[in-house]
């Protein structure tokens, strides 16, 4: 079947382009020949990127900016329903889908591999490509982050398996109709979109339920909602494989050891009766889980353990998941974006594990959403107090309308640590001259969220040069 036989027009314009994931579904259609335009609200580098490819992309939202003719308009999760662009399509009765459809529709013909799951569904599949990569393999793979080895996000290989991230963020994965299906946590989030960490998690058996038959779900062991998650799709005959410290049966993936050092870490691993060691070039125990899932992953597809194992090794991360983007006067600047509590706490615990003796971790945290702030202001505070010095900046709304009396001072006064080492910094402009004046030799110190507080990572470097001696 034709790649693009559901596009009118052979035409697509995104709305929403710049993002993550519309981006590279924008790089997969350039692929095969479509004609590619959109739009986003702000320039970005994903904007001025696909601009050098020939993508005529425009900043703002007006009806004038639609081809004319027959057009595929496909819009990301932020898009509101008032949008002026969505609104004129609709008066056109233009098709109009949103992006998990439109991976969809790229998948077919393929062996579909995907990955869901609370936090860490990035990173994982990010990991099962460059594993099959070097296993010989050539995927195509659409993921929410840029691999630093390449720096793209979207890729359409000449094989046969496509491994995608996929998000839960407004119910929309159950578009897919996986293989293999990796689900790396189920906790509680996107709480505006479900209502209850209840519907939330049934979420998770709507997806697994797509899963082809024959075909396999893979959770990790140590989450209590994945290992429920696998007790429950187990009972429906579909086989399921774990991997964590307490899977220990047959088919499963145990975490042996785990030792972290200078940036990485070392993996010990079991599978069927064999032992695995190899390096990780990402910090922290919650990567090394993340590894272990991809492994099962790329076996369920047929790849070599041996080969797995070697590609896990040379995996260098991905944008903006612990990100260092340099060093002045002895600190190191990390960018992270984490914005849920599970992930803030666990990237603190990695980045603590590599703060030199008498160094500190600092933090600067930009909320993102205000429900989320809403709901989460405590447990995002209780993981915040892993740091030692604590920034909170204004809530990032995104695609949300504020919410009366929720701003990042909710936060700010959660976090469980003395009130001289916590900073609520609502301009955003002030946070880079906060940090540097906090900063010393030997501290770390990341800029962490889902905003527009990537940004700040180059400021706060250019001032901690100012402070080095001439």
């Amino acid at each position: 079947m034709d790649m693009t036989s559901w596009l009118s027009g052979s035409r697509a314009h995104l709305i929403g382009i710049g993002g993550a994931g519309m981006s590279g579904v924008a790089r997969m259609l350039l692929g095969l020949g479509v004609a590619v335009s959109g739009s986003d609200a702000v320039e970005s580098e994903s904007v001025r990127l696909l601009r050098e490819l020939g993508v005529p992309v425009f900043l703002g939202h007006a009806p004038s900016h639609l081809p004319e003719g027959e057009v595929t308009v496909i819009i990301s999760t932020a898009i509101r329903h008032d949008n002026p662009e969505l609104m004129a399509a609709r008066e056109r009765k233009l098709p109009v889908i949103v992006r998990a459809e439109a991976v969809a529709a790229l998948m077919s013909n393929h062996r579909a591999v995907c990955i869901a799951g609370s936090a860490g569904k990035t990173s994982t599949t990010s990991m099962l490509t460059v594993a099959l990569q070097h296993s010989g393999f050539d995927p195509s793979y659409a993921i929410g982050g840029e691999l630093t080895t390449s720096g793209i996000n979207a890729h359409l290989g000449t094989g046969d398996i496509f491994v995608a991230e996929a998000d839960e963020s407004d119910g929309t994965f159950v578009a897919f109709s996986p293989e293999v299906a990796v689900v790396t946590n189920v906790g509680a989030d996107h709480l505006n979109f479900y209502g209850t960490k209840e519907v939330y998690a049934a979420a998770f058996d709507k997806f697994a339920a797509r899963i082809q038959t024959p075909g396999v779900l893979i959770v990790c062991a140590d989450d209590p909602g994945a290992a429920e998650l696998g007790r429950r799709v187990a009972s429906t005959g579909t086989a399921v494989h774990r991997y964590g410290r307490t899977a220990t049966k047959s088919g499963d993936a145990t975490l042996s050891a785990f030792e972290p050092e200078l940036g990485q870490g070392r993996v010990q691993m079991r599978y069927q009766s064999r032992a695995f060691e190899f390096d990780l070039q990402v910090p922290g125990e919650h990567m090394a889980l993340n590894a272990l899932g991809a492994f099962l992953a790329g076996v369920a597809v047929g790849a070599s353990p041996d080969d797995l194992v070697a590609g896990l090794a040379a995996y260098g991360g991905v944008r903006r998941r612990f990100e260092l983007k340099g060093r002045r006067g002895g600190v190191a600047v990390y960018d992270d974006y984490a914005h849920h509590p599970v992930k803030v706490a666990a990237q603190l615990r990695a980045a603590r594990q590599l703060t030199a003796e008498g160094g500190r971790l600092i933090v600067a945290f930009q909320p993102h959403l205000y429900s989320r702030t809403l709901e989460f202001s405590a447990e995002f505070g209780a993981a915040l107090a892993i740091a030692d010095e604590v920034v909170v900046l204004d809530v990032y709304g995104a695609r949300e309308d504020p919410i009366p009396g929720v701003d990042g001072g909710l936060i700010a006064k959660a976090v469980q640590l003395p009130s001289e080492c916590v900073h609520y910094v609502p301009e955003r402009s002030k946070v880079p001259a906060v940090l540097a004046g906090l900063a010393r030799s030997g501290d770390i110190v990341i800029t962490m969220g889902a905003g527009d507080i990537t940004a700040l990572g180059s400021k706060l470097l250019h001032r901690l040069a100012g402070k080095q001696p001439s």
